[in-house]
């Protein structure tokens, strides 16, 4: 660990120039003792760097220090940098890891790459954290020592036991295989198998985790493409989920499609608007999702939904019909 830290601190200075010892303690996530500690074994090591005094001093290296990474070419370095640059860099807690790695990138870059490669990172963001309309996503933090303990188990193959709180349930502490971890759209999922049968946690739900030294009951080799397909389909297929033959003006499709759990058909309609068939929570929340997209949507099978909008639709009207 405090070889990677040594690294990260000289990489640093070579990307940045000068920097003070409270500036590097935040950067590398330590104590400004804990940095100065560091300078202290840099310099006895011959790394040349030196302290500057003063209202605006820090610490610094002399220029050449360095290596290169010849085989890297500036339209690889780029999809390395692009990739590290959106907010994907906190998925499973690997946000400190990815920022460490992507300063080695760029110190390994060729001169001739180095510059051009940084510049052109700036004409490309990933994923910023909120669309046009403002909204920002609705993901949920897990602290850095529960995902540790996750990731860990997954990558040992060891049982893991978490303190799970699923939908309208008091937490509870379960043992399950960890099989792999698998994000999408800022949610991240742990898939594993409990007592032999197929589970899938949403990390967010996760209130502590351990990770155990048992081995873990699990294939030696996984295909997660194949099995998150899988338990998509399962998910779709079960419980109260209900199918909605809906209408849709096109400026509002992804509000449609972002309180959707799937997406089953989709064709242009003859005036210009979408048909999609659409699968929803349950009743209820089909209705709650139809009823934000006002007259820009509308449902047109099963009728029992129908109903209950028309319902809703009223009891508002005659709540206004009136003045107060």
């Amino acid at each position: 660990m405090r070889a990677d830290r040594l690294f990260s601190l000289v990489l640093l200075l070579r990307h940045r120039g000068r920097l003070t010892a409270d500036e590097l303690a935040r950067e590398l996530e330590v104590s400004t003792r804990t940095v100065l500690r560091d300078i202290e074994a840099l310099s006895a090591a011959g790394v040349p760097v030196y302290a500057e005094r003063g209202r605006h001093g820090g610490f610094a290296l002399l220029p050449g220090f360095r290596t290169e990474l010849a085989g890297l070419n500036h339209d690889e370095a780029l999809a390395l940098l692009t990739a590290g640059s959106g907010r994907g860099e906190q998925v499973f807690g690997l946000g400190s890891a990815l920022a460490s790695a992507m300063r080695k990138v760029v110190d390994a870059l060729p001169e001739s790459h180095r510059a051009s490669a940084s510049d052109a990172t700036q004409r490309f963001l990933v994923d910023p954290e909120t669309d046009l309309l403002s909204r920002r996503p609705a993901t949920a933090e897990l602290p850095d020592t529960t995902m540790i303990e996750i990731r860990r188990a997954v990558l040992a193959g060891h049982k893991l036991r978490i303190h799970y709180a699923a939908t309208g349930q008091a937490p509870q502490w379960r043992t399950v295989d960890p099989i792999g971890l698998v994000t999408v759209r800022d949610r991240g999922y742990l898939l594993a198998t409990r007592s032999g049968a197929d589970r899938t946690y949403r990390l967010s739900r996760v209130l502590a985790a351990e990770e155990l030294p048992e081995a873990a009951q699990r294939p030696n080799r996984v295909d997660l493409d194949r099995i998150w397909r899988e338990r998509s389909a399962q998910f779709l297929s079960g419980g109260d989920h209900i199918t909605v033959l809906v209408r849709v003006n096109p400026a509002r499709r992804e509000d449609l499609l972002d309180t959707a759990l799937a997406v089953r058909a989709e064709d242009p309609d003859a005036d210009g608007w979408l048909r999609l068939e659409v699968t929803f929570q349950d009743a209820r929340h089909a209705e709650w999702a139809l009823w934000q997209l006002s007259t820009d949507a509308e449902a047109l099978a099963p009728q029992s939904l129908r109903t209950s909008l028309h319902n809703r639709a009223t009891a508002v009207a005659t709540r206004y019909r009136h003045s107060p």
